[in-house]
């Protein structure tokens, strides 16, 4: 399993700003990437004061503990989704380090691919570790290159020759508020404007959030400096050909947020649309699984001309099943987060839009519901091709064994889920539901393809007992 997490960053030039106010609003609107834990570091004249806990935004951040973080000129925030192995107080973020040449404190999303060489070198050399995550192998290795750097941007460009995957940051120096993405831009990260402040994001929704404007996206590579002096660009890693997660505009990704010039809810459109003209079928209503479906189902409607019904009315409170932990907790949810409306469905032919299957536990319970709502017919559209390979860089698709595309063929899966048929986008569709994103993807989890090598990991990244 890997990690799926939203940062947020903001620099202000006024050193009493209600730094972590804005922030807070900032990660409500990006709890959908996270919700294991969820925290925010604010820096005033280069002193740092941090809080993260397990939990959502509205758990972790009362009005005390905004209280308590003071204000500043400078923050960071974080929302994070780990694997339950990782499900640990220690590994929530912002991580915060205090060295020789001052306070540091870091927010990632994405996977590092070699972490385990790195950690591994890093132990040899004397470091000790408290966290299981990457992103502390990451600010261990910044902190050892700041030593021999005059600066904190010279430390990161020398920082990530050595890290590979995935990563999208955001880090705060003393003085300095610093943005990072990695050569191929497997995250999202963009830049955005209030004011005078300077705030990046992982989508373009957290910037609306607090009526910030959006500026740009960073390009893969890019390291971003902002300081009181202003705002500067670093390319010396820039130049790779871009290969972002297109599962962020099939699932991850806010329906409002903008990503590389393309808009989330109208590649779920497309998507929909090229369903319905690639798999058309004679039914009553078109209706989607809450909440990555629903923009798809509006576009098959739309290519179809079948009606539109909302089918499923969703609680609220309970998160996304697909980053519960562990199988059992994904059922219960499923149980408790999704409720059929019968005058949409009974006696119906329906069509059920959903933007993946990778168990496929959860659709099996979906669909049942429907026929036990009453449905005649239950007719499975999927706005992505089949999983069949691992994701290495931050999507919850861990290895082979759990996808059940690699176990089923079409027509086995369809049988198993209990659907009369079962319809997946095709690799040549989902490579045009964002036609005019000005970035390169990554399809591996559909092709096998990767934009880089097929990294060899170790499925228990840092499970060895002491001595080994």
């Amino acid at each position: 399993m890997q990690e799926s997490c939203g940062i947020f960053g903001i620099h202000s030039n006024n050193q009493n700003a209600e730094m972590a106010h804005q922030v807070y609003l900032a990660l409500f609107a990006l709890q959908h990437r996270g919700q294991e834990s969820s925290g925010i570091a604010v820096c005033s004249d280069g002193v740092m004061q941090h809080h993260s806990d397990l939990g959502l935004v509205p758990e972790v951040f009362h009005k005390e503990a905004l209280l308590k973080l003071g204000k500043g000129n400078m923050a960071i925030g974080h929302v994070r989704y780990a694997p339950m192995d990782q499900k640990s107080r220690n590994n929530a973020q912002p991580l915060v380090v205090r060295h020789i040449k001052g306070a540091m404190a870091i927010a990632h999303n994405g996977s590092v691919t070699n972490a385990v060489a790195l950690r591994e070198k890093l132990q040899r050399e004397g470091t000790v570790f408290h966290t299981t995550s990457d992103t502390e192998i990451i600010i261990n290795i910044i902190t050892k290159k700041r030593m021999h750097t005059s600066t904190i941007e010279d430390a990161i460009s020398e920082a990530v020759k050595e890290i590979e995957g995935a990563y999208s940051l955001v880090i705060m120096s003393p003085s300095k508020l610093i943005a990072v993405r990695d050569p191929y831009g497997f995250r999202p990260l963009c830049m955005g404007k209030m004011g005078n402040d300077t705030v990046f994001a992982s989508e373009s929704c957290a910037l609306d959030s607090i009526g910030a404007e959006f500026t740009r996206d960073m390009e893969p590579g890019e390291i971003v400096v902002v300081n009181k002096e202003g705002t500067k660009s670093i390319k010396t890693h820039c130049g790779k050909k871009g290969g972002m997660c297109v599962f962020e505009y099939i699932y991850f990704a806010r329906p409002d947020s903008v990503i590389q010039n393309a808009c989330v809810h109208t590649a779920r459109i497309n998507a929909g649309m090229f369903l319905a003209k690639q798999h058309p079928v004679d039914a009553d209503v078109v209706m989607g699984v809450p909440d990555s479906g629903l923009d798809a189902a509006l576009g098959y409607s739309k290519e179809s001309k079948i009606p539109y019904e909302v089918g499923f009315i969703k609680n609220r409170y309970i998160g996304r099943t697909f980053i519960q932990p562990t199988q059992e907790e994904r059922d219960r949810a499923v149980r408790i987060k999704l409720n059929t409306i019968k005058a949409s469905i009974k006696n119906k032919r329906v069509i059920l839009i959903d933007d993946s299957i990778v168990r496929g536990t959860t659709m099996r319970r979906i669909v049942s519901l429907v026929r036990e709502t009453g449905a005649k017919e239950v007719h499975l559209r999927i706005s992505s091709p089949p999983f069949v390979n691992p994701c290495y860089f931050g999507t919850d698709i861990d290895s082979r064994e759990n996808l059940i595309a690699c176990k089923m063929n079409t027509e086995e899966i369809c049988r198993y889920l209990g659907a009369d048929s079962l319809g997946y986008l095709s690799i040549e569709n989902v490579q045009n539901i964002a036609d005019n994103a000005t970035c390169g993807f990554c399809y591996g989890c559909f092709t096998g393809t990767y934009p880089v090598p097929e990294p060899v990991i170790e499925k228990d990244k840092y499970s060895g007992k002491i001595g080994e």
